[in-house]
């Protein structure tokens, strides 16, 4: 597989506050592991995902109990390890919690961030905020933020967690597609690759379900897992993992 010529991304340090790691997400999630023989893990666009970017990790423990009102003292933070972090603030009101990042970060022309919380990370009663952010030319560092969503309940998060989520995505991709909705049965082509799926998609099943040996030995098919078509073709530019490199740390050009 050919690879694209490498561009730049920089995250200029703000200060010499080194506890807010940034580094290549992790495929792994807890919940996952967690699944029944780990099959979660057998859904490789939920595994890609997962790994699609950097991540930002918190600093410190801390605790948020949220009351339901607007103001910014509705959101009580807690850090019971540590004194105040002046980092992590109640800044909007509304039950959101806001973190300040460390990082201004430059992107190559035409590519945004998209400023997100880790993909398929779950936490119960607070919800990431996402953003997209043109950082290919602009001066102005973001923040990171969540909303609580359940009120009088305590949420903990965990030093060392990932809070923020970095994906590059280029600017105007969306808008300059071509949108096309019509019957699947008009493209006789893709109708009949699509049938084929169907049916061996039902075979397989139907084998699983009579425990045919050879099926339940084999346990899931891995076709869309190998980059395989029904008619046994092989997509070329298949990933089954990401391989983010991790910034190199430098003092200058």
């Amino acid at each position: 597989m050919a690879r694209k010529r490498s561009a730049k991304l920089y995250a200029w340090e703000l200060g010499p506050q080194t506890d807010m790691n940034l580094e290549p997400a992790s495929a792994d999630r807890d919940w996952m592991d967690q699944s029944y023989h780990r099959f979660a893990y057998r859904c490789l666009p939920l595994v890609i995902a997962n790994q699609a970017g950097w991540v930002i990790r918190n600093p410190v423990d801390f605790t948020l109990r949220w009351n339901g009102g607007n103001q910014i003292a509705d959101l009580k933070i807690r850090f019971p390890n540590s004194p105040q972090e002046t980092r992590i603030r109640s800044h909007f009101g509304h039950g959101i919690v806001t973190f300040s990042i460390p990082y201004l970060f430059r992107t190559p022309t035409g590519v945004n961030l998209w400023v997100k919380g880790p993909a398929n990370w779950i936490k119960d009663g607070v919800q990431p905020l996402e953003g997209i952010v043109e950082t290919d030319w602009s001066d102005a560092t973001f923040t990171m933020n969540w909303k609580v969503t359940r009120k009088n309940f305590t949420i903990r998060f965990e030093r060392d967690e990932p809070i923020c989520m970095i994906v590059p995505v280029e600017r105007g991709l969306a808008e300059n597609l071509e949108p096309i909705r019509q019957p699947l049965h008009t493209d006789q082509k893709q109708f009949a690759r699509y049938e084929q799926w169907r049916e061996s998609r039902r075979e397989f099943n139907e084998a699983l379900q009579r425990q045919d040996p050879a099926v339940v030995e084999r346990g899931w098919q891995r076709d869309y897992m190998l980059g395989i078509s029904p008619d046994g073709q092989t997509f070329a530019d298949h990933q089954t993992k990401l391989r983010i490199r991790p910034f190199q740390k430098k003092t200058g050009d």
